[in-house]
């Protein structure tokens, strides 16, 4: 059985390795596309914008749902009309929901993000209430439809508060990401690949070398390109090959318009661009 890995990693070698952040902020949207219509109306249409723009060069998109919930029911009513749009057009979708409970509450957010108007094809975990806040959403990866991106060490300048904390002479994120790979075992899919992926933030090239080898069965999530200050050579070492992974770009691709004059007429085009760009920087000579 192909599991939703495979298709990731089919998407990845066929459409490249870049993941669109579609973290729309309604001050995003140009005016044009706000006249006449509501909150919900404009974040979609924008989405669809860059969506259309970029399919075809892009191996998935992921939804930072902070940037709907802001809008309340018209923002979540953009979100679940931007899944529901991505799946029309048979595109993969990352619902970056960063959940971290325990037990029944988790159960429930399975439920929400892949058993209903909000199901995408991924979801994002913060593991360190436990490992029992990631095993109720194991039953999903069991049917092959479902998969998870489990946050191991980020991006963000705060990851070295608690992620790399001393435990038993190395950083504690080793110790979550050894538990992960092993809970991500019974889920490889025929590319080798965990449907239990791992998020690496791709700011930090010291250890990127050691992360890719030790955990060579995960597909990573690599935030951390373009504004957050990672770089192409940083990130070429968290990929094997140019897949292996996805490298998300969220604001230097969708707000890629207001660097031109009258840029707001084309947004579409001008996020395309900045996809190429970033395709082009990863791969340098190598492609």
């Amino acid at each position: 059985m192909d599991l939703i890995i495979d298709k990731l990693y089919e998407r990845v070698k066929e459409r490249g390795f870049v993941c669109v952040g579609l973290d729309t902020d309604y001050d995003y949207v140009p005016e044009n596309m706000r006249k006449g219509g509501s909150v919900a109306d404009a974040l979609f249409l924008f989405n669809r914008e860059i969506i259309d723009a970029t399919h075809d060069i892009t191996g998935i998109y992921k939804l930072q749902i902070a940037y709907y919930e802001a809008y309340g029911l018209e923002g979540m009513s953009a979100y679940a009309r931007t899944i529901e749009y991505l799946k029309s057009k048979d595109l993969l979708s990352i619902g970056d929901v960063k959940r971290g409970d325990i037990a029944a509450t988790a159960k429930m957010y399975a439920k929400a993000h892949f058993a209903s108007e909000f199901a995408v094809d991924f979801i994002t975990l913060n593991p360190y209430m436990g490992f029992d806040s990631i095993t109720p959403y194991l039953e999903y990866l069991e049917s092959g439809e479902k998969g998870v991106f489990v946050l191991l060490r980020t991006s963000n300048p705060g990851a070295k508060d608690i992620e790399y904390l001393e435990y038993e002479g190395r950083p504690l994120y080793y110790t979550i990401g050894d538990k992960l790979a092993e809970m991500g075992a019974s889920y490889i899919g025929k590319c080798g690949y965990s449907s239990l992926g791992l998020v690496v933030g791709g700011t930090y090239s010291e250890e990127a070398s050691e992360i890719r080898s030790r955990y060579e069965n995960s597909f990573f999530l690599i935030p951390g390109y373009g504004h957050q200050g990672g770089k192409a050579e940083d990130i070429r070492l968290y990929l094997n090959d140019f897949n292996g992974g996805v490298v998300n770009s969220s604001r230097g691709i969708i707000t890629a318009y207001k660097k031109h004059e009258n840029g707001e007429t084309m947004v579409g085009e001008h996020a395309r661009d900045a996809v190429m760009t970033m395709l082009e920087d990863i791969y340098g000579n190598r492609r």
